[in-house]
Formats: structure tokens, C-alpha cells, sequence
């Protein structure tokens, strides 16, 4: 079983200057614990939750990822996830390439269907119904897809139209993998099977996973997919730090239904979490498979 580190909060420290330093020491961190993946949310209002407001600090997600890759050497980079209303897909290529270039080739496209609309409609993002949504996602990824082969011809969408799709430099070593986020059953999980390298599933309990991989097995057999071939992580929102048994149990279960890494989410200063999360939870994580 893989770690993974979803930095989801920019507020603490409360002052902006302490952000960088922050990120970069938690970063290190990670590092030094044999974290394998650092992920970001790709928001620019902080959600609204129990434990958050839309005022809060949050930063653009790929140029977090660009200062990561600058500070780190071996995790890979990636949003958790993407939202697909928030860059022309051309564009999202071009970005998650740089990405990959300047990482030596850490780079994962995270992505799925947007969902936040008060800040679309704050920031002017175009706010489409859930359906159409879904068909641009699936054009984006074919693009992504495109752009990353040796086709630099046309693509003609029903969404999206691009006269040439030419991507140079190349990403390093192949395209990035490209991970799918969500659960939903009838799309989300359907293009899993289609397109992605990898799904990322809330971690919402065993039961629960193991229905959500039951379709995706069904999606593949029905789209002729290998589901050996796609790697399954969960994000686990749960406390980790003040249950560390409870999670640890967790995380056991989930191994045996095939999830190869599992995602923790800061709930106190990042740097003290992080710290923690090396010394108490990634030996033991490392020994679960």
C-alpha cells in the first residue's frame, strides 16, 4: 500500500507569507517519509464545509504543483482532481506537460467533472449542466490523450475543436498516467474503464468500495479493459492521527480489495501532521499489501 498526501488547506499558518515556507517544509517532509504522491485541490474558493469557508486562503493548483516540483524530488505531482470546466483542454495538456517536464516526469493528470459552481459563477467559469459536464470531460481526455501521441492532426468534438494539437516538448517517459476521480456509476466510473491509468474513490467504507469496484470491474468487461490494469486509490477523509488504529485497519481492509494507495488529508498544522504522519503511520502503511 502507497501513502499519498492530499494538501487541501492553505489557512494555517494564518499569515500568507508562512504559506510557501509551509508547503515547502511539508513537502520535505513527505519526502524524507517515502510519501509517493503530493496532490492539491484544483479550487480558487476553499469549499465550503463543516470545517472550512469559501473566504479562506487557496491557491491555483498548478502553479502549487510547478513550487512542489521545485522542492521535491521523487513524489509524484498531481490536483485532486482537475476540475474540466477550467481549462481549455489544449491548454490543461500543455500545463500538466510543463508539469511533467520540470518534475523529470512526476506529473499525474487527476481530473473529473467540476462541481463548485459558487465560484464559477464568481470567477465567470462557464457553469454547464452535469450531462454536458460529462461529455467534455471524456473530449478532454481523448485531447490530453492526442496530444500526448504522435498525432499532431485535428480534433473535431461536438465541444471542442483544435486545428493541430501539437505538444513539444514531449512529456518524459509516455503520458502522464491519467487518474479519474469519483464514484458515480453510470459516467464517472464508465470512462474510468475507457480511459484511465488510475481512479481515485472516497474512501466511504469497505462495503461501499467494494460496490464501487464491482461496477468498474462490470465497465471493463463490458469495454473489452484489463481491470488489472487500473490502479485503485481512495482518499481517506477520516481521522488518521487521533485514531491511528482505526485507520491503520482501514487501510488494511481496503488493500485487500485492491486499493494500492490511499490519500490523508492535513486536519492540524501541516508541517506537525506531516511529521506525525512520518513517524507514526507511513512504516506502517509501507508494510500493508
Amino acid at each position: 500500500m502507497k501513502l499519498g498526501l492530499h494538501y487541501w488547506n492553505y489557512s494555517t499558518p494564518a499569515d500568507p507569507a508562512l504559506i510557501a515556507p509551509t508547503l515547502a517544509e511539508s513537502v520535505r517532509v513527505a519526502e524524507q517519509a517515502q510519501i509517493a504522491s503530493f496532490s492539491v485541490m484544483d479550487h480558487y474558493f476553499q469549499m465550503e464545509t463543516g470545517q472550512s469557508v469559501a473566504d479562506e486562503p487557496m491557491l491555483e493548483g498548478y502553479t502549487t504543483l510547478g513550487y512542489v516540483a521545485a522542492v521535491s524530488e521523487r513524489m509524484t505531482l498531481g490536483l485532486m482532481v482537475t476540475g474540466v470546466m477550467y481549462r481549455h483542454p489544449g491548454l490543461l495538456a500543455k500545463i500538466v506537460t510543463s508539469l511533467d517536464v520540470l518534475s523529470g516526469g512526476r506529473a499525474r493528470l487527476g481530473i473529473g467533472a467540476s462541481w463548485y459552481e459558487r465560484e464559477q459563477y464568481g470567477l465567470g467559469v462557464p457553469v454547464v449542466p452535469v450531462a454536458e459536464r460529462f461529455e467534455r470531460l471524456e473530449e478532454t481526455i481523448r485531447i490530453c490523450l492526442q496530444m500526448w501521441s504522435d498525432d499532431n492532426g485535428p480534433f473535431h468534438g461536438r465541444h471542442y475543436r483544435l486545428a493541430e494539437t501539437l505538444c513539444v516538448p514531449e512529456p518524459i517517459g509516455g503520458h502522464p498516467p491519467i487518474m479519474i476521480g469519483g464514484g458515480g456509476e453510470r459516467k464517472t466510473l464508465l470512462l474510468v474503464a475507457r480511459y484511465a491509468d488510475a481512479c481515485n474513490l472516497f474512501a466511504t467504507g469497505q462495503e461501499e468500495v467494494a460496490h464501487k469496484l464491482d461496477v468498474l470491474r462490470a465497465h471493463c468487461e463490458a469495454e473489452d479493459r484489463d481491470y488489472d490494469a487500473i490502479t485503485k486509490t481512495v482518499m481517506y477523509g477520516g481521522p488518521v492521527l487521533d485514531r491511528p488504529a482505526t485507520f491503520l485497519a482501514d487501510a488494511e481492509a481496503y488493500a485487500g480489495l485492491g486499493i494500492a494507495e490511499i490519500q490523508v488529508l492535513p486536519d492540524r498544522h501541516p508541517v506537525s501532521f506531516t511529521h506525525q504522519i512520518a513517524e507514526r503511520i507511513a512504516p506502517a502503511v509501507a508494510g500493508i499489501g
